[in-house]
């Protein structure tokens, strides 16, 4: 799946071309306070790279975001990670900063939802969230994450949610 759209979102599947829009997002301070800070360019290169090969090996992965009028917003995506061991398929999502407090993130994330119920027909997805986040924290619960556990995830103190698919009927 290359796009899919929101009511205020354009997403369009990761490419080498956004690592110039990637850097400003993770130099920003505000933005990487809870995603284990700042990244510097050579970071994100690395970060676009891996993220880049989960979608050859999974189909998926992350999308960057547009507001209407083309400009960037952000990333947000569905990907396979490791929690304490444990294979999980994450929902993730990172805004601008003037972009926050508009409902985008919950916009978002229900759309990845969806995508990963009906297109992929996952059986659940987690996110895991430094305890202080409390603003992610919301935007999971308003999209029917249920706390799950508190855990160490890439060497924060993190909150896993979780939300389970819908039953096969």
């Amino acid at each position: 799946m290359e796009s899919f759209e929101t009511t205020r979102l354009s997403a369009e599947r990761l490419r080498e071309g956004h690592l110039a829009e990637l850097v400003a997002l993770h130099l920003d301070p505000h933005v990487m306070r809870y995603l284990g800070g700042v990244r510097s360019p050579e970071a994100t290169r690395a970060y676009l790279t891996t993220n880049l090969e989960h979608w050859d090996r999974f189909g998926f992965g992350l999308w960057v975001l547009r507001t209407r009028d083309g400009n960037f917003a952000g990333r947000a995506g569905i990907r396979h990670v490791v929690v304490e061991g444990v294979p999980e398929v994450e929902v993730a999502f990172t805004l601008q900063r003037s972009l926050w407090r508009r409902g985008l993130a919950t916009e978002i994330t229900e759309a990845l939802v969806d995508l990963g119920f009906t297109k992929w027909h996952l059986l659940s997805l987690v996110s895991a969230v430094e305890v202080q986040n409390v603003a992610s924290r919301r935007v999971l619960e308003k999209c029917g994450f249920a706390l799950e556990r508190q855990v160490i995830y890439q060497g924060e103190d993190c909150v896993v949610f979780r939300r389970i698919g819908p039953p096969d009927i």
